[in-house]
């Protein structure tokens, strides 16, 4: 397969220009305004492309909905989709790429939001390359999901009907091209509204139930059983966290009131129900266990949600084998693995639609080290133009 499918020297600016664009989550709409005014110079026509309105029912004010382009096939096929997320996080704000050697770094000390504006980028050099040089291809719609770092909310909310029904997808979020994602862990977000009985901690301490000392007895439970970070029972794993802990009003009331959030994680969801339980059962033995003078107790409202669900796919999936099929014939020496963070392509799994991961060449996401190595973002474009256009 020829190197220079693409054309490079506008794959990089199409990068270096979106990585100027702050977008975080819920802002996304002036990264989607210069999307869709690179696809209309491209040829993509505006019928073609429109935001749905999932941005009404995400929680908290979002600008826009995720941007979808279905472009009509020149040969008959199953739809295929494309997909990447447009928000990057807060420590991306200000961030100031600049290219040196094989890498693109940002100049201020922040993130440089390569999670995932290389998904951005290629998706936009994939549609520009299939319009621009006629390339034949199936039907194929182009999703630009929004919310994905704070829920995966724009995957989570989307109607296969707005997407054309598609056959499967590939997911653009990750580092090396050749490494095809086939799985991904699930995860439980929790929240404890722990209430206990507030009294003056200097006169009659006696009287109260102390909503913070229920919370570090929990907590302690589940550490003490094997249910807190990094976790292993029967052979499973999977990992947990406390996230957040708020409460209290004085040093001088017992508190009354905390607020726990956390989640748990793992590749089997029988343990993540597991792990979950843990923590509820700590918390509510901790409240019941912990007395007044008056032979009162605390109480707990527990809650939970499913975040995202695990999944996993065979090697013989359509989407992994035309991946690995294309991957190949670039001289990738492809793998499949599975990662233990949440994808879009978990819920895109669980609507029905056998979507695999693929990298765009970021690297250390999330941290002021990010880089994008572009050698690894070029790969990454010309795999998904084959993967659109393969038989």
């Amino acid at each position: 397969m020829p190197s220079n499918t693409i054309n490079e020297k506008r794959a990089l600016r199409h990068l270096l220009d979106l990585l100027k664009i702050e977008g975080l989550s819920g802002g996304e709409g002036d990264v989607a305004i210069a999307v869709k005014e690179r696809l209309l110079a491209a040829g993509c026509k505006a019928s073609w492309m429109r935001h749905d309105k999932v941005n009404r029912k995400i929680p908290g004010d979002f600008e826009i909905g995720n941007l979808i382009v279905k472009i009509p096939g020149t040969r008959s096929g199953r739809r295929r989709l494309f997909m990447g997320h447009l928000d990057t996080v807060p420590l991306c704000r200000g961030a100031r790429p600049v290219r040196k050697g094989n890498r693109i770094t940002s100049s201020a000390e922040t993130a440089l939001g390569g999670d995932n504006r290389t998904a951005v980028g290629a998706l936009v050099t994939l549609v520009e390359t299939l319009l621009t040089k006629g390339l034949d291809h199936p039907p194929l719609t182009v999703l630009f999901t929004v919310g994905e770092e704070v829920g995966l909310w724009g995957a989570r909310l989307v109607e296969l009907a707005d997407l054309g029904n598609p056959a499967m997808g590939f997911n653009i979020d990750g580092g090396k091209p050749g490494k095809i994602v086939t799985g991904a862990i699930g995860a439980d977000r929790w929240e404890a509204h722990i209430l206990g009985r507030s009294s003056h901690a200097g006169v009659a301490p006696e009287a109260g139930i102390s909503a913070a000392l229920i919370t570090s007895r929990a907590i302690a439970d589940v550490a003490r059983k094997g249910y807190f970070g990094k976790i292993k029972k029967r052979r499973r794993h999977g990992t947990s966290n406390v996230g957040t802990i708020r409460g209290g009003e004085a040093s001088n009331q017992v508190t009354d009131y905390m607020l726990v959030r956390g989640e748990s994680r793992s590749h089997h969801p029988d343990l993540t129900d597991e792990i979950t339980g843990a923590y509820r059962t700590a918390f509510e033995q901790a409240a019941r266990g912990l007395q007044n003078d008056r032979g009162q107790c605390g109480s707990i409202d527990f809650r939970t949600e499913r975040d995202y669900e695990a999944f996993t796919m065979p090697d013989d999936s359509p989407p992994v084998e035309l991946a690995l099929g294309c991957a190949r014939k670039l001289r990738l020496r492809p793998s499949t693995v599975t990662v233990d963070g949440g994808l879009d392509a978990n819920y895109l799994n669980a609507k029905g639609v056998p979507t695999v991961t693929l990298g765009g060449g970021q690297y250390l996401p999330h941290t002021v080290d990010e880089y994008v190595d572009v050698k690894d973002y070029l790969t990454g474009c010309r795999l998904l133009v084959a993967i659109a256009k393969a038989p």
